[in-house]
């Protein structure tokens, strides 16, 4: 489905970056990995090689712009140009009650959210515009729709990068460049972490959703950005889909358990 395509992913490094970059190099892509943690990229680079896939990684902070621009640049040099652009990575903060979250935290999570995905997609823009048009996909969250505890920072980027997607897909598609945004929830990094946290953590979240399971970052999340990359969704713009086997429809109660309901 991506023969002849070049991707740009960000955090490739694991998760569902992982899951996407090895979906994509089943499907044809010439990839570039985008990834902070050497380790993790290089290992990941490594395993699309395995699959067959042509791939290149470069060390990437998205919190710092000339970090981004030489990632998107790294596509055009090394692949001929720019067709895809997934926008996955984030830097988390720690989770503390919003009138804890210090201006230092919300920096970071601006940088690694909005910030990144203005650079990625201003900097991609041109190149696609070259090819006849393109693919962006952004990284929204359920969060934002209940207000999820102890993410007021997280949050409040996410609903901005619902706002970056929309605009750039009213605006570019002028140049055939769709742009969409999924609210993905999967076994990545953090739910593991949790799980080791707090034993039953994985019964519960996957009873949490109307299919009774939590989702896998290559079988479940990699097929719908997939689809999003692919000449499947050329007539779909400015959607935001969820991609949680249907949490979004209970929701989930996020109140840490050491909080009161009322305090004076």
């Amino acid at each position: 489905m991506l023969d002849n395509k070049v991707a740009l992913i960000t955090g490739a490094g694991g998760g569902i970056g992982r899951g996407i970059a090895r979906r994509f190099a089943r499907e044809g892509a010439a990839l570039i990995l985008a990834e902070i943690d050497p380790v993790s990229g290089a290992a990941v680079a490594r395993e699309v090689e395995e699959l067959g896939g042509r791939v290149v990684f470069i060390k990437t902070d998205v919190c710092v712009k000339a970090d981004v621009v030489a990632a998107v640049q790294m596509a055009v040099d090394t692949f001929g140009g720019l067709d895809i652009l997934i926008n996955n990575a984030f830097a988390p903060t720690p989770n503390v009650l919003m009138e804890d979250k210090t201006d230092a935290m919300m920096a970071q999570t601006l940088n690694s959210t909005i910030w990144a995905g203005w650079w990625s997609m201003q900097a991609a823009m041109p190149h696609m515009r070259a090819r006849g048009g393109g693919k962006i996909v952004n990284f929204f969250s359920i969060d934002v729709e209940i207000g999820a505890w102890l993410h007021a920072d997280y949050n409040t980027a996410k609903a901005g990068i619902l706002g970056l997607t929309r605009s750039a897909a009213a605006e570019w598609g002028r140049f055939n460049i769709t742009v969409n945004a999924i609210a993905p929830t999967a076994m990545g990094a953090t739910f593991h972490k949790l799980c080791a946290d707090n034993p039953g953590f994985a019964e519960r979240s996957a009873a949490m959703r109307p299919l009774g399971r939590s989702g896998d970052p290559e079988m479940d999340i990699a097929p719908a950005v997939l689809f999003l990359a692919s000449d499947l969704s050329c007539y779909m713009t400015g959607e935001a889909i969820h991609v949680d086997g249907g949490l979004h429809m209970p929701g989930y109660n996020s109140r840490p358990a050491h909080v009161p309901v009322r305090e004076y």
